[in-house]
């Protein structure tokens, strides 16, 4: 029986998921019920302990943070055999993409922070992701699905054989996913758009990946509204595949994996005793969700002082996290200001960010956090137009995780940054120039939500905030 610690619970109804197999989706979830199911883990951290340790990969090095490790322990496997079922997987993989899974370098950037006005005790930490698994931080999402069901499998508990797994696109996560795949020998379906890049289509095939091209048709020809990639998807999850998308709403095992790489961040911060004022994340699959997670648990078991502030990083392509955030802050203050019609409302967004903040606890944040976990369908609706940007990755019609992203803004005092395409271009080139690091414009459109709020005078350079190179240049 897995411990309440461990234990993966719906934050949008509270239910626990059924038994420890598989704690992808939520099993309350009704066709229409409007409430946002999503599976995370539990918040009761009074059996967690923050491990130190100097193990070069992160799933070994925070393993008993890990739900898989919770269910093999507890199932009486011992910890040296599930050590090495995590570094027999990790050896395949480094057979496949040629590296496996190490903590990355996270460091302060002078001529980066120098470039961009900070004062010697301010300035820019970026974790690079770059050298990781397939060249991204995605790997680690399907990662630490598949410790979890080679977990199952030791256990005799799940045969490896009838599993399917599925995930959509041609991106980071999709090479990612076909890496790990591979390397588990476990079969992979990729729901595709015809268009995609000629390379990534080839990556994909050398991959073993079976592709599933999915055509968007006018309306008037029989087509329907939506993603035909994602309904493809859906409906090969809904038919037994196990999803590897790096999205909570998907699979909860997505969380644990990403999670690694904000224990990471914890690590450094622990080891150099410095502090972090702000943390720029882009939002496109799991990543944002992941690290605030971390952070946050992190905080609870009080191996981090004090969480910094959350900005959510979107493209003005497609924002709908930032809308959403948006109109779940304007119910806060009209209801904190006491008059519903005709509200007094802070205009600058750090102000708004800070008046909620210092209500965080209260019961009226509280209830209106529960509102938007119930009435999901008023606040995260689905982009109308077409999403584009330079930042690929970036372009999500919706965000599957969004209320525990706008949770952890509200919590720090945080807020969501919408980036121009300009100030993505000039990020991606400043980080390239500055760093010497090839990191693509998803994977450093982060820095470009410290250029838009530098150039607004919204936070001073003697501020230390960080940012995720997630990606390499293809």
């Amino acid at each position: 029986m897995i411990d309440a610690a461990s234990q993966f619970v719906c934050a949008g109804c509270g239910c626990p998921a059924e038994g420890d197999a598989l704690p992808f989706r939520c099993a309350a979830a009704k066709p229409g019920d409007d409430i946002d199911h999503v599976l995370a883990r539990g918040s009761d951290t009074s059996r967690l302990q923050f491990p130190r340790s100097d193990e070069e990969n992160p799933f070994l090095r925070y393993r008993s943070l890990l739900y898989s490790h919770r269910v093999a322990i507890d199932a009486g496997m011992r910890d040296e055999d599930y050590c090495a079922l995590i570094d027999r997987l990790d050896r395949a993989v480094s057979a496949v993409d040629g590296r496996g899974f190490r903590v990355t370098p996270y460091r302060r950037r002078s001529t980066l922070s120098d470039d961009l006005g900070f004062r010697a005790d301010g300035g820019i930490w970026v974790k690079d992701e770059t050298g990781s698994v397939s060249g991204s931080h995605e790997g680690r999402h399907p990662m630490g699905i598949v410790i979890h069901l080679e977990v199952l499998a030791a256990l005799g508990r799940r045969d490896p054989s009838a599993d399917r797994l599925a995930i959509t696109g041609s991106g980071n996560a999709a090479l990612a996913a076909a890496v790990v795949a591979r390397a588990a020998g476990r079969p992979l379906e990729v729901f595709i758009a015809p268009d995609a890049a000629p390379a990534a289509i080839a990556r994909l095939r050398e991959f073993g990946a079976h592709l599933t091209f999915c055509a968007r048709l006018p309306l008037d020809k029989g087509g329907s509204p939506g993603d035909p990639c994602a309904q493809r998807f859906r409906a090969a999850v809904d038919g037994g595949a196990i999803p590897v998308a790096p999205d909570g709403s998907e699979n909860g095992l997505a969380i644990e994996g990403g999670r690694t790489l904000g224990y990471e961040l914890v690590d450094e911060l622990a080891r150099s005793g410095a502090r972090l004022d702000r943390l720029f994340v882009q939002v496109g699959g799991a990543l944002a969700s992941a690290c605030v997670q971390a952070l946050a648990e992190a905080e609870k078991v009080g191996a981090l002082a004090r969480m910094p502030r959350i900005h959510a990083v979107q493209t003005r392509g497609a924002w709908p996290l930032a809308r959403a955030y948006d109109k779940v802050v304007r119910r806060i203050l009209q209801r904190l200001a006491g008059a519903p019609d005709r509200p007094t409302l802070p205009s600058d967004e750090q102000m708004r960010a800070d008046l909620i903040h210092r209500n965080a606890g209260s019961p009226t944040v509280q209830w209106e956090l529960a509102y938007a976990a119930h009435h999901r369908s008023e606040f995260m609706t689905p982009w109308q137009d077409e999403p584009k940007s330079v930042a690929e990755g970036l372009v999500d019609v919706e965000t599957g995780d969004w209320l525990a992203i706008v949770r952890a803004m509200i919590q720090t005092g945080g807020y969501p940054v919408v980036v121009s395409e300009p100030y993505l271009e000039e990020a991606n080139r400043i980080a390239r120039q500055a760093t010497r690091i090839d990191v693509d414009h998803t994977g450093s459109a982060g820095l470009g939500g410290v250029l838009s709020l530098r150039r607004m005078a919204s936070f001073s350079s003697d501020e230390k905030a960080a940012v995720i190179f997630s990606g390499i240049r293809r």
